[in-house]
């Protein structure tokens, strides 16, 4: 059986996706979650510090971590954060897209301009010092990842005055200094999810966003998780889009584009060369594995079997799964005892007994299915009240 070492700021999904398909997973993760534990043959935690910053992370470090496993890996898998560290200069399978094009696609700012010069519907993206060529409202961000964190709207000029220190006050990392503004688009945020070879792109999922959803966060543009499948008239179209940019971009494996679908039709947002945080939902809508689906693209291989379904076909069995992420409203320390609370009901990124998270950090994740999207979100919201509860019972 293959030894697959999968590294990231975040690995969870993908490690116990491995886990399942009945892979020896292996992690090198900055929170090394009890159901990653649960999951991995062997895992180390990465020291990051404040923030979460790759550019600090050496890949000598990396390479030091990966020796001290004492395991003879058949391929690394490079997870969120860690996608241009460098590690095609490592003697592995790295399972993963060319560095070359994650540096074009990773950076907002360079992937418009792709967008722009292909006639893709995308908002209009500038340098942040060139933002007095749009029109206010704007939504200014890192033009390098971010996960919606530290997305701000900007409703005038005076109110970038307060920019930098709204991002200071926010936690932004100085690896993330590079910041963009985009066009404020209105509309529903959705995603695709991409099987790619070289030469065949198949889109497997469409997918809503749930971006500040309020009973999950307060922070406004925090990406807070999946429902899947998500039902739009516009879904053949962006299936033909992300198909379409993930093979002229030349990405392989598991990869995804998101969207926001206005009153014009879809615009896409970004692609996320990487495993998504679909993941979840994904596999639970689909019944696809999507760790053994990634290894298999890499090698040429798209199966087109009865695990993966036809729109129609899952439209008819009415099976929606979703994932949600909730985040803390202050700072608080994980214990024993409440850590199994929360095993009790349907969770994942569950915290170790002896962590500590920070207000507007991530807390754990909610997993939910049923025959509607309603019945979906009835149940998250009834696993959320219980761990609000449960969570009433640590000390900050």
């Amino acid at each position: 059986m293959m030894n697959i070492l999968v590294i990231g700021f975040s690995t969870r999904s993908i490690v116990c996706s491995g886990f399942r398909a009945g892979y020896n997973m292996y992690a090198i993760d900055a929170f090394c979650d009890h159901d990653l534990q649960q999951c991995a043959k062997g895992f180390v935690k990465l020291d990051i510090g404040e923030g979460f910053d790759a550019s600090k992370i050496r890949l000598d470090e990396i390479t030091g971590l990966i020796e001290g496993f004492g395991v003879d890996f058949d391929a690394i898998i490079p997870g969120s954060g860690f996608e241009t560290i460098g590690f095609e200069r490592l003697p592995y399978w790295i399972l993963g897209n060319d560095p070359r094009i994650m540096a074009e696609v990773s950076d907002k700012h360079l992937f418009s301009i792709f967008l722009k010069n292909r006639r893709i519907a995308h908002p209009e993206t500038v340098l942040l010092q060139d933002i007095g060529m749009l029109e206010f409202p704007v939504m200014v961000k890192p033009a390098c990842s971010g996960g919606g964190i530290f997305n701000m709207k900007v409703k005038s000029p005076e109110d970038l005055l307060l920019l930098g220190t709204k991002l200071n006050e926010a936690g932004m990392p100085p690896g993330k200094s590079k910041i963009i503004a985009q066009e404020f688009v209105e509309g529903i945020p959705a995603s695709v999810s991409v099987l790619s070879t070289k030469d065949r792109a198949v889109a497997i999922a469409v997918n809503e966003q749930l971006i500040g959803t309020s009973w999950l966060t307060e922070m406004p543009f925090a990406y807070c998780g999946n429902i899947t499948p998500f039902e739009t008239p516009h879904a053949s179209e962006m299936k033909y889009i992300a198909e379409n940019v993930i093979l002229e971009l030349g990405l392989v494996g598991s990869n995804g584009v998101d969207f926001i679908i206005t009153d014009d039709g879809p615009v896409v947002i970004e692609v996320n060369a990487r495993f998504q945080g679909s993941l979840d939902s994904v596999e639970m809508a689909t019944g696809i594995n999507l760790l053994d689906a990634h290894l298999k693209a890499f090698e040429g291989i798209i199966e087109m079997s009865s695990e993966i379904k036809d729109e129609k076909e899952n439209s008819s069995k009415n099976k929606y799964a979703g994932r949600g992420i909730l985040y803390s409203d202050r700072k608080m320390l994980m214990t024993e005892t409440v850590r199994d609370m929360l095993l009790e009901i349907n969770v994942c990124d569950v915290p170790v007994a002896g962590q500590a998270i920070g207000t507007d950090e991530p807390v754990i994740s909610v997993l939910s299915s049923g025959k509607s999207r309603d019945e979906v979100i009835c149940k998250m919201k009834d696993s959320v009240m219980f761990i609000r509860e449960s969570l009433n019972l640590l000390e900050s």
